[in-house]
């Protein structure tokens, strides 16, 4: 099975008027197309999955198929802390024709770690789908060890690992774990850069909504070696990093696409606009690198 590599944009959702804003959701696509990255996920948190119904994730996904033509991969949100809602979400990314799924660790209600292997092992065998595995127990309060990446990489259906918990050191131990079975994914821009240097291949980034070319290349360069550069690169993103993530994902993206006049400001309660501080440092970092509309 084919894994997950390079640049994969975590896909924000806008909004018009409280609906989901069809014309600028596909203006956006084509924006990450023209960017060179490698993929797009869709109904993801950043895309604020908790408060979209099934019809819009349904619709943002449809539309995020037909946009990319299968020049990149659309990889689906699907997850959430129900096993059988996760493998039937994920049979109805199938049928709109994703590439793959992006299955969050369950959440709130606290799994063992077997629970955890037999909720993913499920999806990937019955979702229809190669999956992306993701762990962030910043949000979800329950890690994904090591020892259970290294069983779950032996799952049939299980395509990659998306890392966010942080810690370079698991980030190195989620690697060998896989033993080159799956990709490693970045899950956190600013860990990109060392995730890459340990073999990880690739990024779901954030940063990409806003300055794919940018985050596509320095992906690219850290995956043929090229270090030097790719660490130039990732000091000059660096700024707009810190910027982005002053508040939680995704109000700094959906702040700064509403900066730009790409979208909508519009954000869904229970997540709040930015505050004009913060907004004025990411509009700030975001000149330094040249970004306008």
């Amino acid at each position: 099975m084919k894994s997950f590599s390079g640049t994969i944009t975590a896909l924000v959702t806008p909004f018009k008027d409280g609906h989901v804003d069809e014309p600028a959701l596909r203006a956006h696509l084509r924006r990450q197309i023209e960017g060179g990255v490698s993929g797009v996920v869709p109904v993801g948190t950043t895309g604020e999955s908790p408060t979209l119904s099934h019809a819009e994730a349904d619709a943002v996904i449809r539309i995020s198929v037909e946009e990319a033509k299968g020049r990149i991969a659309v990889i689906a949100g699907t997850g959430s802390y129900d096993t059988r809602a996760s493998v039937e979400r994920t049979k109805l990314a199938q049928k709109a024709g994703a590439d793959g799924a992006l299955v969050v660790c369950p959440y709130y209600n606290k799994p063992t770690q077997q629970g955890i292997y037999l909720h993913f092992k499920a999806v990937a065998e019955e979702g229809g789908l190669p999956v992306m595995v993701y762990t962030i127990p910043g949000r979800c309060v329950v890690n994904i060890t090591p020892d259970t990446v290294a069983k779950l990489s032996r799952v049939q259906g299980i395509a990659s690992f998306k890392e966010a918990s942080g810690s370079v050191a698991q980030m190195a131990d989620v690697v060998a774990a896989c033993e080159g079975r799956q990709s490693v994914l970045s899950g956190d821009d600013p860990l990109t850069l060392p995730l890459l240097a340990l073999g990880g291949q690739g990024v779901v980034s954030v940063a990409s909504n806003l300055v794919p070319k940018a985050m596509s290349e320095m992906t690219a360069l850290g995956l043929k070696g090229d270090f030097a550069a790719a660490r130039a690169a990732h000091y000059r993103l660096l700024p707009m990093f810190k910027a982005l993530f002053q508040e939680t994902n995704p109000i700094g993206v959906k702040a700064a696409m509403g900066h730009l006049g790409w979208c909508s400001p519009e954000i869904r309660l229970p997540l709040t606009p930015m505050e004009p501080a913060h907004l004025e440092k990411l509009a700030e970092a975001l000149r330094v690198l040249g970004v306008q509309a």
